[in-house]
């Protein structure tokens, strides 16, 4: 153990290890107090000979001597959770690792107990619009507020994925009615319009008329063939 090292974690993995290695347990209280430094390590010292063999005691006086006391859990268990902690099923886990921690298992209803302290907290450590969905439906355990909780998280993905696909289909319509609409009368059809024009404009000139000749129109009036 250094002195960077999560007291609380180092003990865990120190458990795990022993079981693996089948280390005798009368013999865990000595190794632990053998690896653990500075605080945990002046804690362990200060334990009486004949208590330094029981391992639940060494393990409770070095955690306590670091402030890792049952009311340091309470503590965590309360306190506003961190945006990566307040994931549904992180939150939940969390909120049970905690409990385990503040309050010692007593009696067939403690997992009553712990559950409806935990569903309370739960519904608080919750974003705003997931505790306003999760309350709604009054859960009555937690296995009900997780469902309920993950359901609402699911449908409000899918919902902004929805809107992102949607979103390029709007840029077109609107960039459709941007557009000018089209002249009418292009094309042959502008042609054949302007000579029409013209030729009524030629009947409406006054004629140079000469004696015993045909009327002449002047070529200036008169359009394309």
């Amino acid at each position: 153990m250094t002195k960077e090292d999560d007291p609380e974690a180092y003990i865990e993995a120190f458990e795990r290890h022993a079981l693996m290695t089948s280390l005798p347990q009368e013999h865990w209280a000595s190794q632990l107090g053998a690896l653990v430094v500075g605080v945990a390590q002046a804690a362990y010292r200060a334990i009486p000979r004949e208590e330094a063999r029981d391992y639940e005691w060494v393990k409770q006086a070095i955690l306590y001597q670091l402030e890792l006391s049952p009311d340091y859990y309470r503590h965590l268990f309360r306190a506003k959770k961190r945006p990566d902690e307040r994931r549904p099923r992180v939150l939940l886990q969390l909120l049970r690792d905690l409990l385990d921690k503040w309050v010692s298992p007593v009696g067939s209803d403690h997992q009553d107990l712990a559950d409806q302290v935990i569903l309370e907290q739960f519904q608080i450590d919750l974003d705003e619009r997931t505790q306003r969905w999760v309350r709604q439906h009054t859960p009555r355990n937690c296995e009900e507020a997780l469902k309920l909780a993950e359901a609402y998280v699911a449908a409000e993905a899918s919902y902004l994925k929805e809107q992102r696909n949607q979103k390029p289909t709007s840029l077109l319509l609107r960039e459709a009615e941007r557009r000018p609409a089209p002249i009418r009368g292009t094309g042959a059809t502008a042609a054949t319009q302007t000579k029409q024009q013209n030729r009524r404009r030629t009947r409406r000139t006054t004629a140079l008329v000469y004696p015993g000749k045909a009327p002449v129109i002047p070529m200036t009036f008169l359009g394309n063939p």
